[in-house]
């Protein structure tokens, strides 16, 4: 690694400390006041806020190094090239990915969803054949399958719901058979924090040969991921819910998949050679990688990562629990208060209604005393549907946040009450 562009992507060789209230130190944007109130950040999934390692890894970037990528013959490429590649190696060790070749960078989780519809699924599924997504899922993990149905002549296939929020195992079963050709499931709901049995969704699939894309978007930030051990044939996330930089995001495939599906961009960076007679595409990753690609993003993100495994994850994940279970504990004594989503397991989300209550002028009167939360149908209408109700409040967590921004949350729902 260079002395330029140092502090992106280099390993974290010890474990720190966890401490939730140190750790908001890390996040300049959180020692601010919204409406005269310490701002209290409940919006994590939509958005997860950057520390300092993430805006300064990024700032280096374009101070010591910025140039373009791979193409380069001088210094400065070479430079911008190595912590680039470095990245992806960052990538591919916090996902457990068997090589980099199976890591593609793209703009997010959306754009990973449309690359396999419109890559592996325009080989693949045809007239006659189905495709399965659980009605828990975000606009992003619905919409583009939906368009590789309506083009092919394939069958979408929603999972429904208990009003608890889970999916049941036995009726993914039974709508498998052979005609199956992908099964599309978000490892976390972004709207009730559900966490779905995606190894068990893993397993049922494959007895009927169907391809599985796990949406991990909401699942990268509160526990470890291993693809290999999960077994499912792509994973994706956004840089931005964890703790990384807007516009980048990661798509994992099998490289055996990823080899045999064409290109989705065309453009520079992923041709070998091209003439008027024919082109020759690129390699795995580069491929799929048309164009200038997001540097600045994926150095980013790879501090992040970087910034995140410097923790006990064992030690995050029993600290946002706790802070999740206080909330829940808190809600039982919160009169006119409806929790929306009760699943066995949830991480990370806190949806709710308050009675009589219009979920937007919830929201507005939260942020009137610093209490940022996200309201709406969190584009996953299908569930809100299912589930009979316009939207919801939600509140969600994230490793900086506390117990008191509980206590402040059910403060200000009091007043929101008192007002409303």
């Amino acid at each position: 690694m260079s002395t330029f562009c140092k502090s992106q992507a280099e390993p974290v060789g010890r474990i720190v400390t966890f401490d939730a209230h140190e750790i908001q130190k890390d996040f300049p944007i959180l020692a601010q006041q919204i409406n005269g109130h310490p701002l209290v950040y409940l919006d994590n999934a939509a958005t997860t806020q950057k520390p300092d390692a993430v805006i300064d890894a990024v700032c280096d970037y374009y101070r010591t190094c910025n140039a373009n990528v791979h193409r380069g013959a001088h210094t400065l490429s070479d430079r911008a090239t190595e912590v680039f590649e470095a990245g992806r190696s960052t990538v591919a060790t916090f996902l457990n990915s068997a090589s980099t070749r199976e890591i593609l960078w793209t703009r997010g989780t959306t754009e990973s969803v449309n690359l396999i519809a419109s890559s592996w699924g325009r080989a693949n599924v045809s007239a006659g054949d189905k495709i399965i997504v659980s009605t828990l899922e975000h606009h992003s993990n619905i919409v583009p399958w939906q368009m590789l149905a309506a083009e092919t002549g394939a069958t979408l296939l929603p999972l429904p719901i208990s009003d608890d929020g889970e999916f049941c195992l036995d009726t993914l079963a039974s709508l498998l058979d052979r005609s199956v050709k992908m099964v599309a499931i978000g490892h976390v709901s972004n709207a009730l924090g559900t966490v779905n049995p995606v190894a068990k969704v893993v397993e049922l699939a494959k007895t009927v040969g169907a391809k599985i894309f796990i949406d991990g978007a909401q699942a990268v930030a509160h526990f470890p991921i291993d693809v290999q051990a999960l077994g499912c044939d792509f994973y994706a996330f956004s840089g931005h819910k964890l703790f990384g930089p807007t516009g980048i995001g990661v798509l994992w495939g099998r490289e055996e998949l990823l080899n045999d599906m064409p290109p989705y961009h065309g453009g520079g960076e992923m041709i070998e050679t091209c003439s008027f007679s024919g082109t020759h595409y690129n390699i795995l990753p580069y491929k799929f990688e048309a164009g200038t690609p997001n540097i600045a993003g994926a150095i980013g993100l790879a501090a992040a990562i970087s910034y995140l495994q410097q923790f006990d994850r064992a030690a995050i994940i029993r600290h946002e629990q706790e802070v999740l279970k206080y909330c829940h504990e808190k809600a039982t004594s919160c009169a006119g208060l409806q929790r929306v989503g009760t699943a066995s397991s949830i991480t990370g989300v806190f949806s709710f209604l308050l009675k009589g209550s219009h979920p937007s002028d919830v929201g507005m009167l939260l942020d009137q005393q610093g209490v940022a939360v996200r309201t709406g149908h969190h584009c996953a209408q299908p569930l809100m549907e299912a589930l009979g109700i316009p939207g919801t409040v939600r509140a969600s967590f994230s490793l900086y946040n506390t117990c008191e921004d509980v206590d402040s949350l059910f403060a200000a729902l009091d007043k929101v009450k008192q007002f409303l």
